[in-house]
This record gives structure tokens, C-alpha cells and sequence, in this order.
């Protein structure tokens, strides 16, 4: 929880329009990080490093899917003095894509690698410090005991990197933070701030401030609050410091896309990174094309609204360093299912084909009810062109009326006030939202779709503008009260021409055909506040919010996960769609994982996989998937696989259950932090996790 005095402090510039962050310039070799330079992308090997050739081979594929920063991880002093070969190799080849040297716990071979390398990265939490999750209280005095330790221990890889003009990465880990942050910050963002600060102050006593930040965890949500808190604490001391983005352990698959995409996404909307990596447990290559759609979509974002006037700051409620989720009424859609107030955040499917197709509508539902056993679906989504589409969803109504809570009538331009006030609509419509897209002008349609909905018993969705809620609409449906109200802010902004003007109103700035839809939904928020305050907000992805749409699911994926995530993780939003995938089922999967990787629904078993490295003490990709085939039905489990312990049983925080590689072939098996059996045989280890899993109750048979 933040205390007052952090949720005052600043950590952009502003939370309606994407402005990047200014930041010092850090050359890492031939490549520039921060300043003018454009986000950059990164990853990192797989391969043992003191196998040469196949760490060579694998950086030379990185390098040419697009990779610009190549980490390798050097565990001891005899894989940092194989760098220097691999260096050569590379140059050899012509590659001069820079290195960078992952260091954890050994200073000698931090020595060595800065020799070889033009980077390196150092863990504070494992470098020079205690972590033997020791609970002991710190005096001033022997707090300030420890950091002049640390000072002795740091400066000399601090004095040899600013010699050989190395750069240097401070990387903090959720999980490894050390015994003296852990108990006086406590497992939190700001412990993890005020543990790169230290080391930061340290070598800024050595004028030293070739220096890249990153605070990664595998829960998006205190990632993304400990690089505000980041941001906003080196403003206070003067620091310009770029920032590296990731979200650590992520896993494999959607499920890893979703949650970086949250992660990192939600920040460089945020007008903040500078560079980024996609940790999958995949093969690292696929880690680059993630990476570099994200990248060039903030990129596109921050030009197209570099000249955005910001006008008088639009004040924001929203503590972005403490998760509270938006208060809001609830309104029932039927007898099981409501949405708002403490209700889960609804999950709502927009079906691609027309309302007369009946047919076809009800055999996609049937689909997804069947794959989606756990997580159904709680609205249908049709649209409505004409007066004459009415008439088949009344046959569509009376046919899925037991399988979706909630039908949403899309209404066009083509329906007006007296054609729905004229049809005979069927009984049992409790759950029906009609949903309408108005404009300022449009305030007395509003009101008076809003006194339609009153009096049978509907609810209405108003799809507007934050400015037009908060000047025309809201005063005018105020009085009424918001008992069966639903806001939205998707399509009410229209693709500007060439000629776009240019405007105040942070929520209208326009984006390279789009405004800004992260903080088009905050100021949406902020404009309830001072008229309809406990509206529930509904999260649309259309084709009117997404930065640049494309024929292809992999970008859908990304914009959904960025724009939905992102609101997630600042408590806004009841419901949720993602009206820019036609297959239903893929739509409802993408709707349930962002919810799951927000933390906002839990709907499967939940995965904290690392993405390997040389450290690796098995195959992670394949244990990952045996892993997941046995244990994927366990709805509301977390189970971490890695593949060392190198960033500590801490970066399993959220975990229930824990595989670690402890030795080559051995498997040690955790139940939270706490290590529970060692030296396993691997060819045992899932077996005998499934025994811990079912001895501690949260094992069910798998239907």
C-alpha cells in the first residue's frame, strides 16, 4: 500500500497523452539506449556459455531476426572469460550487435566479463548482499553499517566499467531482494526502487552514470508499479536514468504475450522505456518480433502526439503506485450473473455474423460454452443495422437464453427512439444492454434512451467521449441517476482528417488516426467522478481504438492485452470484449487471458515460467509442457518452473507450488517459499509434485 506521499508524486507527464519520457543517452557499444533514440529491442541466449560456438550461433539468429542487445549470462569466472571468445567470434562475423553480461551473485566474474563485454547487468539483491530470508530488525546505524559495505563491495566493478567505458545495467528482481530491503521495505515495489537507488547512489559517488534500470516481476501489476514509483523517485533526486522493460517469468505461449504485453505495454503508454524484452519460455527468437511490435506501436504512439498540447492537467484519482480497483454500483443481469460492484469483470463476445443468421450464431456459442466449460461467456454482442434486424433476435433470444446472461443490441445509425419503442419485445429481457455510441449532441437521445431502457427494464451501454460525458451528457442523465447505466469509450472517437486539429481535452488528443485509448478510458473515469461517479465502465476493443489494426491475430492479441491490461491494472473496468476477433472462441480465450494476466479473473491454473538461460539445469521448454498437460485444469493454482534458483524463491511470490532445478538431474519442489523436498530425480519430479498439490488440498481430477 502507498502512503500518501507517494501517490503524489509524478511519474509522467501526463496519463491522458503519451509522452516520452526524457531521458540521458547511454551508448552500449554502437547502439544509443534513452534520449532521441528509438525503444530498443533485446533478448537474451540460452545456450551454456562456455560452449562458445552455440552461444556464437544462437546471438548470430538474434542478431538477424532483429535483436539489438544480446544478454548472455556468465554464473562464474571461467563462463566470463569465455565472453571474450564469443566477443571475438562475433566480430569476426561481422556482427556487432553489443553484449551484455548477466552477473548475479559472483563480483570476480563481473571483473572478468567487463573485460569482454559492452555491457553489464548487476542483480542488487544477489550481488554483495545477504538474502537468507533472515528476519531481523535494522538500526539506523547498522543499516548505514551495511551500505558501506556494499559501497566496498560495488565500487570496484562500478571503477572498472567506467575505465573500459562499459555500460551498466542495475537490474532488480521482485524475487531477490535482500534481507536488509526485505525488512525494512518489506516485498514491495518500493523495496525494489529503494534497492537500485542504493546501488545507483553508489556509483554515482564514482561520477558514474553510464547506467540502465530495470524492476522486474512476473506479476505485471507491481512491475508496473515499481517503475512508476522508479520514475517518480529519481525525479525527486534528480536522476535521468532510461529504463529496460520486461515482465520476468511470463511462461510460454498466449498466456506470456498477454501478460508482457500488460507489462511492458501499459509503461511505454505511459510514455516510459527505453528498451525491452519479451522473456518467453520458447526459443529466444521468438522473444524479437513481440518485442519490436511493441515497441513500434509506442513508438508510433509517442510521434504521432509529440506536438499534443497538454493544456491545464486533467486531474486523476487514480493512486498509480497502489492497485484499488474503481468503486462502482452493481446492476444484475440476470438470476447468477452481475456486473460492477464486487462482481469478477464480465466477459462479453461479439458475434461477426449478422442477427439473421441464427443458426450460425447459436452453433459459435455452443462452441465456446464447450471449450469453456469454467469461464463462460456472461454476454452475446449483435448488432442491430435497422428496425428490421429486430425481429430475429427474438428467435436468437428464446434459443441462448440459457446459455448467455446477457445480449448486447448494438444499435447503427439506422434505429431511432420510436422504432424500438414500437417492436414487441419478447418477455424475460432483464438481462438485455442496448448499446449506443452519441456524441455531445446527442445528450436528449441520450436521455431519452435512457428513459426508454427505465421503463422495460433495459440497460444501457452510452459509448461517448470523456468531454462529452462530462459538458452535455452526464449533467443531463445525472438526475436520473445511473441505477442501469454502462459507460464506454471506444468508438466515439472518429478517425481525424490530415488536416487534425489540435486540442486541450487530453482525452480527444489524436494519435495517428486513433486517440491515445488508455487515456481515453482514464479521463472516461475521471469524468464520471463529477456526474454518474458509480457508472460500471465497459473496456472495448474495436477497430476504433487499436493503434494500427492489422489481418493478423498476433496484433490483436497485443493492442487487447495493452489497452484492456493496462485499464485492468488501474482498477477500471466491469467488462470487458474484443470485438476485433471474429472467431468467438479465440476472442472469449484472449478476453479470459487478459484477465488472468491482469490478475483481475481467474480462470485456469496460472504458470510463473522463466524463460532459460545458461543457468538452466534442464530442458525448460518441454518440462514446462509435460508440466501444463497434467496440472492446466487446476483453476486458481500457481505453479512456478524454473530452471535455478538464481533470483531466489521470492520471485515465486504469487506461487502456490514451485519445480526448480536444484542440480543437474535433481528437481527441488517448493510450496511457496519454502523448500519442501530436495534432489529429486527429474524423472520423478512431476509425480511427485502432483502428490504435494493433492497433499495440500487443490487437486481435483481433471473432467
Amino acid at each position: 500500500m502507498s502512503s500518501p506521499v507517494l501517490a503524489q508524486l509524478d511519474y509522467c507527464a501526463s496519463r491522458f497523452i503519451a509522452k516520452r519520457r526524457s531521458t540521458r543517452e547511454v551508448m552500449v557499444g554502437n547502439i544509443g539506449i534513452g534520449g532521441h533514440h528509438p525503444i530498443r529491442v533485446q533478448s537474451m541466449t540460452t545456450t551454456n556459455t562456455q560452449d562458445v560456438d552455440a552461444t556464437v550461433k544462437q546471438t548470430l539468429a538474434l542478431a538477424e531476426a532483429g535483436c539489438e542487445i544480446v544478454r548472455i549470462t556468465a554464473p562464474n569466472k571461467k563462463a566470463a572469460e569465455a565472453l571474450g571468445e564469443i566477443s571475438k567470434k562475433l566480430r569476426a562475423a561481422k556482427c556487432e550487435v553489443p553484449l551484455v553480461a548477466d552477473i548475479h551473485f559472483l563480483p570476480s566474474a563481473a571483473m572478468e566479463a567487463a573485460k569482454h563485454v559492452e555491457k553489464v547487468r548487476i542483480n542488487p539483491g544477489n550481488y554483495a548482499d545477504k538474502k537468507k530470508f533472515a528476519v531481523q530488525e535494522y538500526s539506523d546505524s547498522a543499516y548505514e553499517e551495511e551500505l558501506e559495505r556494499l559501497h566496498e563491495a560495488f565500487s570496484p566493478i562500478v571503477l572498472r566499467c567506467k575505465e573500459l567505458g562499459r555500460a551498466m545495467r542495475i537490474g532488480t528482481n521482485h524475487g531477490s531482494l535482500s534481507d536488509r530491503i526485505m525488512n525494512r521495505y518489506g516485498d514491495s515495489p518500493l523495496g525494489m526502487v529503494e534497492s537500485a537507488l542504493e546501488f545507483i547512489r553508489i556509483a554515482e559517488s564514482h561520477d558514474y552514470q553510464d547506467i540502465c534500470l530495470s524492476l522486474k516481476a512476473s506479476n505485471p501489476k507491481v512491475m508496473i508499479e515499481a517503475y512508476r514509483l522508479a520514475v517518480a523517485r529519481m525525479k525527486q533526486e534528480g536522476m535521468d536514468y532510461p529504463l529496460h522493460l520486461g515482465v520476468t517469468e511470463a511462461g510460454d505461449g498466449e498466456d506470456a504475450r498477454v501478460k508482457s504485453a500488460i507489462g511492458i505495454g501499459t509503461l511505454l503508454n505511459d510514455g516510459l522505456g527505453d528498451t525491452i524484452r519479451v522473456s518467453l519460455t520458447e526459443d529466444p527468437i521468438y522473444e524479437v518480433p513481440v518485442a519490436r511490435d511493441l515497441a513500434h506501436k509506442a513508438m508510433t504512439l509517442w510521434n504521432a502526439q509529440a506536438d499534443s498540447q497538454l493544456g491545464e492537467p486533467l486531474k486523476d484519482s487514480i493512486d498509480p503506485f497502489d492497485f484499488r480497483r474503481r468503486e462502482t454500483r452493481t446492476i444484475e443481469l440476470g438470476p447468477d450473473c452481475s456486473i460492477g460492484g464486487e462482481s469478477l469483470p464480465a466477459v462479453i463476445v461479439k458475434t461477426a455474423h449478422p442477427v439473421g443468421e441464427t443458426a450460425a450464431i447459436i452453433q459459435d456459442v455452443c462452441i465456446v460454452q464447450t471449450k469453456f466449460k469454467d469461464s463462460k461467456i456472461e454476454g452475446l454482442q449483435v448488432e442491430i443495422q435497422t428496425a428490421v434486424d429486430l425481429e430475429p433476435f427474438r428467435g436468437l433470444h428464446e434459443a441462448l437464453h440459457s446459455v448467455v446472461k446477457a445480449f448486447v443490441l448494438e444499435l447503427g445509425v439506422g434505429i431511432d427512439l420510436s422504432e424500438l419503442e414500437a417492436y414487441e419485445w419478447p418477455d424475460g429481457l432483464a438481462g438485455i444492454i442496448l448499446l449506443q455510441s452519441v456524441s455531445r449532441e446527442d445528450s436528449f437521445y441520450a436521455q431519452s434512451l435512457l428513459q426508454f431502457c427505465r421503463g422495460k427494464g433495459f440497460n444501457l451501454a452510452l459509448d461517448c467521449s470523456a468531454e462529452a460525458l462530462r459538458e452535455e451528457i452526464g449533467p443531463r442523465l445525472q438526475a436520473m441517476g445511473s441505477a442501469n447505466l454502462i459507460l464506454s469509450t471506444a468508438g466515439c472517437s472518429k478517425r481525424p482528417q490530415a488536416d487534425t486539429r489540435q486540442s486541450n481535452d487530453h482525452s480527444i488528443a489524436a494519435c495517428g488516426g486513433s486517440a491515445h485509448p488508455l487515456g481515453q478510458y482514464r479521463a472516461l473515469a475521471e469524468a464520471t467522478r463529477d456526474t454518474i461517479a458509480d457508472a460500471p465502465i465497459w473496456i472495448r476493443n474495436t477497430t476504433g481504438n487499436t493503434l494500427a489494426p492489422k489481418n493478423y491475430y498476433a496484433d490483436r492479441l497485443l493492442e487487447a492485452s495493452v489497452i484492456s491490461g493496462g485499464l485492468l491494472c488501474d482498477g477500471i473496468g466491469d467488462l470487458i470484449s474484443v470485438e476485433t476477433e471474429p472467431m468467438l472462441d479465440k476472442a472469449t480465450a484472449l478476453a479470459y487471458n487478459i484477465l488472468q494476466g491482469a490478475k483481475a479473473r481467474i480462470s485456469k491454473t496460472e504458470f510463473v515460467a522463466c524463460p532459460s538461460c545458461g543457468r538452466t539445469l534442464f530442458d525448460l521448454q518441454s518440462v514446462t509442457q509435460k508440466i501444463r498437460a497434467r496440472t492446466d485444469h487446476l483453476k486458481g493454482v500457481t505453479i512456478a518452473i524454473m530452471g535455478c534458483i538464481v533470483n531466489g524463491p521470492g520471485e515465486m511470490a504469487d506461487a502456490d507450488f514451485g519445480y526448480v532445478g536444484g542440480a543437474p538431474g535433481k528437481i527441488n519442489l517448493y510450496v511457496g517459499k519454502e523448500c519442501v523436498k530436495y534432489n529429486v530425480a527429474s524423472a520423478e519430479a512431476l509425480d511427485r509434485l502432483i502428490d504435494l498439490i493433492k497433499e495440500h488440498g487443490k487437486w481435483v481430477e481433471p473432467s
